[in-house]
C-alpha cells in the first residue's frame, strides 16, 4: 500500500494543507512542538479513524473550530482509492471512494502502523493497555475478530447489568451467558493464534536487529491458565467450569469476574518479564521489534504492504539503534513516515515543520 496525498483541515495545530507523498521515505524535519507529530496522527487517523494520541475527539479539532476534516488517496496492489473522515464535536462521518459507510467497514481498508514514544506503555502500562493494543492490531488483519470483539462488550455490558441487579434467574441471563462464553472463546483463540504466530517473528527481529544472544517471546496470559494447542470447543468447557466456580462471587460483586477482558499479554525477555527486569534501551527496542513484526504479520495475512509511521526517532533512540533501524528499513519495500528533530541522511522526501506550517524542503533548498 502507498499513500498518495493527505488533505486536511482544521486538524490540531497544523495548517490547512494539501501534501503529496513519497513511495519510499517521507522525513518531517523541525523543533520540538512545531507540529511534526500531529501531521503523523493526522496520516494514522485518516487510516483508522482514530489517534495514536489521545481518546477525547474534541482535541483533535483546532481550537475555535467546531469541526475537522482529512482525505488520503492511496493505492493497493489494485487500484487508487480513497479514504475519508469528518468530525464535529458530536459524531463522526466515515467515506470510502466517496461513499459515507460504517466504521466496522472503514477499518481495516488501509493497513497502518505507527511506532511513537509513549509505546513504551505497552511494557510498563496496565493490562487495559495491552489488551487494547493488541485488539486493535489483530481487527486490523481479522474482520470476525473485530465483530465478535464489538459484540462480546455488548453482551459483557448487558451480563453486568443483570449481575448487578441480581437477575440472574432471569430466562434470559442464560440466553446471554452462552454467547457471553461462545464469543469469549473465539476471542480468546484469535489472542493464542495470533501470538503463537507473532512470538516466532517478534524474536527475529529482536536478535537481528537489537541483541541476537537474547531471546525475546509475547505470552498470553489468561484466568484460564496455560492455553497452549487448544481449540475454541476446550476453551469454551473452561469458561463455564470458571463460571461455575466464581459465579456467586460475581453476584456479590455485581460484575464478570473472568473473561478475556481480565487476560494480559506479557513480553518475556530471556523468560524474565521486561516490564520488571529489562532496561530502558531494552523496553525500546522490544516496542519497536514488535512494530516491525506487525509488518510482517499483515503482509502475511493481508498480501500488502502496510504504511509505517515513526514518531520522534532522533531523541528516542541512541546513535546505533537509530542506524540500525535506518539500515534495516532502506531494505524494506515499504512506506516511511519518520519526524525527526535533524536529517537521517537518507533518501526522502524532506518536509520542513514551522508552528503548524509544512514545506516541502526539497523545493525550499
Amino acid at each position: 500500500m502507498e499513500i498518495l496525498e493527505i488533505n486536511y483541515v482544521n486538524f490540531r495545530n497544523l495548517k490547512d494543507r494539501n501534501i503529496k507523498f513519497s513511495p519510499r521515505f517521507n522525513l518531517f524535519l523541525g523543533k520540538n512542538g512545531q507540529g511534526k507529530t500531529s501531521i503523523l496522527e493526522a496520516i494514522y487517523f485518516n487510516a483508522t479513524g482514530k489517534s495514536f494520541r489521545t481518546s477525547k475527539n474534541g482535541e483533535l479539532i483546532q481550537y475555535n473550530k467546531n469541526k475537522m476534516g482529512a482525505f488520503v488517496s492511496y493505492k493497493d496492489s489494485v487500484t487508487e482509492k480513497s479514504l475519508s473522515v469528518k468530525m464535529d464535536n458530536k459524531r463522526k462521518e466515515y467515506s470510502y471512494n466517496g461513499k459515507r459507510i460504517p466504521f466496522d467497514n472503514f477499518y481495516g481498508k488501509l493497513n497502518i502502523v505507527s511506532f511513537i514514544p509513549e509505546d513504551i506503555n505497552l511494557i510498563t502500562g496496565s493490562p487495559s493497555v495491552r489488551r487494547s493494543f493488541f485488539d486493535g492490531e489483530i481487527a486490523q488483519i481479522n474482520s470476525e475478530y473485530f465483530q465478535n470483539l464489538k459484540n462480546y462488550n455488548k453482551i459483557l455490558k448487558i451480563r453486568n447489568k443483570y449481575l448487578k441487579e441480581r437477575n440472574h434467574k432471569d430466562p434470559m441471563f442464560s440466553i446471554y451467558q452462552d454467547e457471553f462464553i461462545r464469543l469469549g472463546s473465539a476471542i480468546i483463540k484469535s489472542r493464542i493464534d495470533y501470538v503463537k504466530n507473532i512470538s516466532i517473528i517478534l524474536n527475529l527481529n529482536y536478535r537481528k536487529l537489537f541483541d541476537d544472544k537474547k531471546e525475546l517471546s509475547l505470552k498470553y496470559e489468561s484466568s484460564l491458565g496455560e492455553l497452549k494447542n487448544i481449540d475454541v470447543l476446550k476453551i469454551q468447557e473452561l469458561l463455564k467450569k470458571k463460571s461455575d466456580s466464581v459465579f456467586h462471587q460475581e453476584i456479590k460483586y455485581g460484575f464478570s469476574l473472568f473473561g478475556p477482558q481480565k487476560d494480559d499479554f506479557l513480553f518475556l525477555l530471556n523468560e524474565r518479564e521486561a516490564k520488571s527486569y529489562s532496561s530502558q534501551g531494552e523496553k525500546k527496542s522490544i516496542i519497536f521489534s514488535l512494530k516491525l513484526s506487525e509488518i510482517d504479520m499483515i503482509i502475511k495475512e493481508r498480501r500488502e504492504n502496510p504504511i509505517f509511521i515513526i514518531d520522534d526517532i532522533s531523541s528516542y533512540f541512541d546513535s546505533i539503534r537509530k542506524n540500525n533501524i535506518i539500515k534495516y528499513l532502506k531494505h524494506r519495500e515499504i512506506q516511511v513516515f519518520i519526524s525527526s528533530t535533524g536529517d537521517l541522511d537518507i533518501d526522502s522526501k524532506n518536509f520542513q515543520v514551522d508552528k503548524g506550517e509544512i514545506y516541502d524542503w526539497n523545493k525550499q533548498c
